[in-house]
């Protein structure tokens, strides 16, 4: 701390406390992606802990899981590409919480879970696969970017990963941080749509 504060007054800027969190992400993420996210998955489970004990009906329970529960990993989701056991984690235990409400009761589950994830003009219930929908919001922020070049994010992936190009035909990187490699995942579905 002493060599931070002796380097701070010599280029002449605060010393300011690292935020461990913003947004509710680690500012941090290391190797272990599964760790990072850890915080997702806490959240989901602690709001659906808090539901379980509650009658509540199949269309409660639906609009629940599409309000509140599938709004918490979307923040992340529109910057990371989530591991597909953290997303196959949080859709288990939002199935659990469809299908039982709690723990203590066992109930059959009367379908495939893949199958309430299909839309409702096909006469299920519209749940969205997670991986699907996280690899959708990095599509969209890919033609954000790609749409407004002159905002702060475009610029500095620009000055990374694409200098001469635009993000739809950058090329891939195998130096590239978590994020841009997000980025390429959900830029996938653009290429498919513009070829």
């Amino acid at each position: 701390m002493e060599e931070s504060k002796k380097l701070a007054d010599m280029v002449g800027m605060k010393l300011v406390d690292c935020h461990e969190r913003y947004l509710g992400l680690s500012c941090f993420s290391g190797r272990s992606k599964w760790n990072f996210f850890t915080d997702i998955t806490d959240k989901v489970w602690n709001k659906i802990k808090g539901w379980g004990e509650k009658l509540l009906s199949i269309g409660g329970k639906e609009v629940l899981i599409k309000v509140v529960v599938q709004a918490i990993p979307s923040y992340a989701m529109s910057i990371f590409r989530l591991p597909k056991s953290l997303s196959d984690e949080i859709q288990r235990l939002i199935a659990r919480f469809c299908w039982r409400g709690n723990e203590r009761n066992r109930k059959l589950h009367w379908c495939k879970w893949q199958r309430l994830c299909k839309p409702k003009l096909e006469g299920d219930l519209g749940f969205g696969d997670l991986e699907t929908v996280n690899r959708a919001l990095l599509a969209k922020q890919c033609w954000r970017i790609h749409n407004n070049p002159n905002s702060l994010a475009a610029r500095v992936l620009k000055g990374c990963y694409f200098e001469y190009d635009n993000i739809l035909d950058a090329p891939l990187s195998k130096k590239g941080s978590y994020v841009w490699n997000s980025l390429l995942w959900g830029r996938a579905i653009l290429d498919m749509g513009m070829h």
